[in-house]
């Protein structure tokens, strides 16, 4: 039986007593962990105030996947609750910033994108979540709507929801220091916030849906990324059940 490419790289990736898989001797500079849009328009976000309204306990049982949406808007503040409980920065711990969710070797290789369909006192649109400022860094304007549902394979939910995340990894991040068996680890991480995410939005008397099923590089385009050195993993849509 000949191995296709998911099997080769997980044999390829494994740790065994005899070979950890890691970073080559003599690997490049560390990149940058943080990516920020300076030229583009700030819009603050309120700091994240405690809105929960349930128990973990509660929120785990309520958690489903909800794809029909009430057209009802979104507050500002609770966009900027779910931004942070998803990947937000926690209080600082010496020289290093961590966040809500777990990272490998906090290395954060996962970057925020917003696409507002329906946000009290936020302009329909593509943003990028700024970790350090909490703030939405404003990529473009106008209605995504459409071509995101398009690049979702069709899924209205992506149109129909209030607001969309788009999650991309900066893969150097984590395979600076891991090599090929960090592609495991940014996956992993991609999964921690969306696990976040789903249980704030349940919390918060919302519901939410994690998106797998996408053409990446028409996601990459209306996000603007490369698709190689940064590139779409992962979406989720948030908003009131129908």
């Amino acid at each position: 039986m000949i191995a296709g490419i998911g099997e080769t790289f997980q044999q390829e990736s494994k740790h065994t007593r005899e070979r950890v898989s890691g970073a080559a001797p003599g690997n490049p500079a560390r990149p940058e962990q943080y990516r920020e849009y300076p030229d583009r328009p700030v819009i603050p976000l309120p700091p994240p105030a405690e809105m929960a309204q349930m128990s973990v306990d509660r929120a785990l049982r309520e958690r489903k996947s909800v794809r029909t949406y009430a057209p009802r808007p979104l507050s500002k503040e609770m966009l900027a609750y779910l931004l942070w409980a998803s990947t937000g920065i926690q209080p600082r711990e010496g020289v290093r910033w961590f966040r809500t969710a777990p990272s490998a070797g906090a290395l954060y290789p996962v970057e925020t994108y917003v696409v507002a369909n329906d946000i009290t006192g936020l302009p329909r649109g593509l943003y990028h979540y700024n970790i350090r400022a909490h703030a939405l860094e404003q990529l473009q304007t106008g209605d995504l709507s459409h071509p995101l549902s398009r690049a979702a394979m069709g899924q209205r939910m992506c149109a129909q929801a209030p607001v969309v995340l788009i999650w991309t990894a900066v893969f150097a991040r984590t395979t600076w220091r891991y090599g090929d068996r960090g592609y495991r680890y940014v996956y992993l991480d991609a999964g921690h916030i969306a696990q976040n995410l789903a249980l704030a939005a349940v919390s918060l008397g919302l519901g939410s849906c994690q998106v797998g099923a996408l053409f990446d590089d028409e996601v990459n385009a209306i996000t603007g990324v490369d698709g190689f050195r940064e590139s779409t993993i992962y979406m989720s849509v948030v908003g009131w059940p129908a």
